[in-house]
């Protein structure tokens, strides 16, 4: 925790910084603009007494309901480190006139990136052939060169692409720079047609692709969307990439679809639950790539993050507030 002491500016007051920040950044220039007080955790139960007399939270998961905004009188601007604000109980934060802000567009570039990372060592198994090497199994062949699996080229490949917003789109582009065709499935297939991307429904999308990837925001409507019968639709050769919800997966279904065989394998940067039990079934499934939501967290995307949200901040303080959900 550290503490700014200039008590004539409002206090600021971040109850989760851990995850923007977890040492590697700075929180100068939040630090300037009030008396910030920043704790990498706090519990549901810390947090009505850490947030005493803050004027501004800054929250990424910690949950805001109405009954906390009651006992906060002096809360007027909660900031969310993140682009998704389920946590907060937006319509009570109405009520009381506390203006929500959230953060949008900072993740792209390294969620994209990261895709490709899932992608291509489902493809390449680089890892598995490091680790081959690193045993002295290059050093026992015969032979110059040996694989552990068939390598595939994704050039000529067709990219599926589930929700295509900012993230879907550069998706797209650089599965065409692959040298992929590519597919997506979208609301709006008129305001967003790209050069190269052919619009299909789901089900087309499911049934034609090489890889899917998931990049829808997660709602009432599509959770579980992933399941048995999309699933079924998919070539047995074909590959799942989600960095976008865990809940837009099945994940007993997936798990299925990976041990009988219909499914060549998955690269997942998120779960249903996170942190996940220990003995998750997906953690060590055939052919399954886990990474622990780590796709968004380049120290580049966190940098823009806090930058987006110490302007948020700044932007409130000087009474036009932006990025308001």
């Amino acid at each position: 925790m550290s503490t700014n002491t200039k008590n004539t500016l409002p206090k600021i007051v971040v109850l989760d910084g851990y995850n923007l920040n977890p040492g590697d950044l700075s929180w100068a220039a939040l630090q300037a603009l009030g008396e910030v007080m920043i704790y990498d955790f706090t519990t549901p139960e810390g947090i009505v007494e850490r947030s005493e007399g803050a004027a501004i939270l800054l929250v990424n998961k910690a949950v805001i309901h109405r009954q906390i905004m009651q006992l906060l009188p002096d809360l007027q601007c909660i900031v969310v480190t993140a682009t998704g604000y389920n946590n907060i109980d937006v319509a009570a934060a109405r009520e009381r006139g506390i203006t929500v802000c959230n953060a949008v567009g900072y993740s792209s570039e390294a969620v994209v990136q990261h895709v490709f990372a899932l992608l291509l060592e489902l493809s390449n198994a680089v890892g598995r052939h490091h680790d081959s090497v690193q045993a002295g199994d290059w050093a026992a062949q015969r032979s110059f060169c040996y694989t552990l699996q068939p390598i595939h080229e994704i050039a000529g490949k067709t990219m599926g692409i589930y929700g295509f917003g900012n993230i879907g789109r550069r998706v797209g582009e650089v599965a065409l720079a692959f040298g992929m065709r590519v597919l997506a499935t979208h609301k709006h297939p008129e305001r967003d047609a790209r050069p190269g991307v052919r619009f299909v429904p789901i089900e087309q999308l499911f049934e034609e692709s090489d890889v899917i990837s998931l990049h829808a925001p997660l709602s009432a409507a599509n959770t579980g969307i992933v399941n048995a019968a999309l699933l079924s639709r998919m070539k047995p050769s074909a590959l799942l990439i989600n960095t976008g919800r865990g809940g837009l997966v099945n994940e007993e279904d997936l798990l299925e679809a990976l041990q009988k065989g219909n499914l060549a394998g998955a690269g997942l940067d998120v779960l249903s639950i996170e942190p996940p039990a220990a003995d998750h079934p997906l953690i060590g499934a055939p052919n399954c790539i886990v990474t622990p939501h780590v796709a968004w967290a380049s120290v580049q995307a966190r940098q823009r993050l806090m930058d987006i949200c110490v302007q948020n901040v700044r932007a409130f303080l000087d009474g036009a507030p932006q990025n308001v959900v």
